[in-house]
């Protein structure tokens, strides 16, 4: 007798097979510049289909990202989504959403105003029916427009590495959430120079 997989591994298989070919999906139609991206993977314990549920969620980041104070909503239908990020140092970006990938992640540029700051992927690759990875890498514009022997020392030591710890304090926050079901405390991993509330804003 021939024994066939239960339903639920079928789907977990197919799952994984698709998230392994888009979760390297690049930016669509990326700016001939990008170099050097940033980028933080955090292992979550919950499945795919919930973390989908929550990043694609409209306002999601105030009750995730420990360096959000609003989050507010312009626009949420999918690839043109629009919401703002206020940051607790008093800082607003725009992100407007390029590319949508049910169940899978999303591409989005980061805007000051009208300025493109930097374009954002965020990817979710199943590990098994309990538990998945959650990436987000960032393709910075700063800097892009200097030659290589220029801008190579800045990013190493400066860009990146405040990126970075940028980007494992959001993965970490939206972990938080996702396995605690509460939002996470402003700077829980930790202040940021660049987004968290000033000592002056603060007293």
């Amino acid at each position: 007798m021939v024994k066939t997989a239960p339903q639920g591994a079928v789907f977990l298989c197919v799952a994984t097979v698709t998230a392994n070919l888009l979760v390297h999906m690049p930016i669509q139609e990326p700016k001939s510049f990008f170099k050097w991206p940033v980028s933080v993977e955090q292992e979550i314990a919950a499945p795919a289909h919930e973390v989908w549920n929550v990043i694609s969620r409209p306002g999601s980041v105030e009750l995730c990202h420990p360096f959000c104070a609003q989050n507010p909503v312009q626009l949420w239908s999918g690839q043109d989504s629009r919401d703002e990020v206020h940051y607790l140092s008093g800082w607003v970006y725009e992100r407007r959403f390029r590319l949508w990938l049910e169940g899978i992640g999303y591409d989005l540029e980061i805007f000051k105003s009208d300025d493109a700051l930097a374009s954002v992927s965020w990817r979710i690759s199943p590990i098994d029916e309990r538990s998945c990875k959650l990436r987000i890498t960032i393709y910075p514009y700063a800097l892009q427009k200097y030659p290589v022997v220029i801008r190579w020392l800045p990013h190493l030591l400066r860009l990146r590495p405040m990126l970075s710890i940028y980007l494992e304090s959001v993965v970490k926050g939206f972990e938080w959430y996702i396995t605690r079901g509460e939002p996470v405390p402003r700077n829980q991993f930790g202040s940021h120079p660049w987004f968290s509330a000033s000592k002056q804003s603060a007293d």
